[in-house]
């Protein structure tokens, strides 16, 4: 893992290159010196996060044609109701 670090005006001036070089690790965005942002593949930070990815992420994936799904039908009772 490569860890990079650019200024803001550099970041600003060659934002793609940042973003291939995100892709070997992590850069750093400095402001005045101080390092500021951190740029990061999506893969990483999911990595970090612990975060999985929802019912509603896995259905919208072409690929999650294998997962079934079934809903129990909701059992209504019917009440009276006063209309008085």
């Amino acid at each position: 893992m490569t860890i990079t670090t650019v200024s803001s005006r550099e970041f600003n001036q060659d934002t793609s290159g940042a973003k291939k070089a995100a892709q070997h690790g992590p850069v750093f965005i400095t402001d005045r010196g101080r390092p500021a942002h951190v740029l990061m593949t999506i893969e990483e930070y999911q990595k970090l996060t612990g975060h999985t990815q929802s019912i509603v992420e896995l259905l919208a994936m072409p690929e999650s044609d294998d997962i079934e799904f079934e809903i129990e039908r909701a059992h209504i009772v019917p009440r009276p109701v006063d209309l008085s």
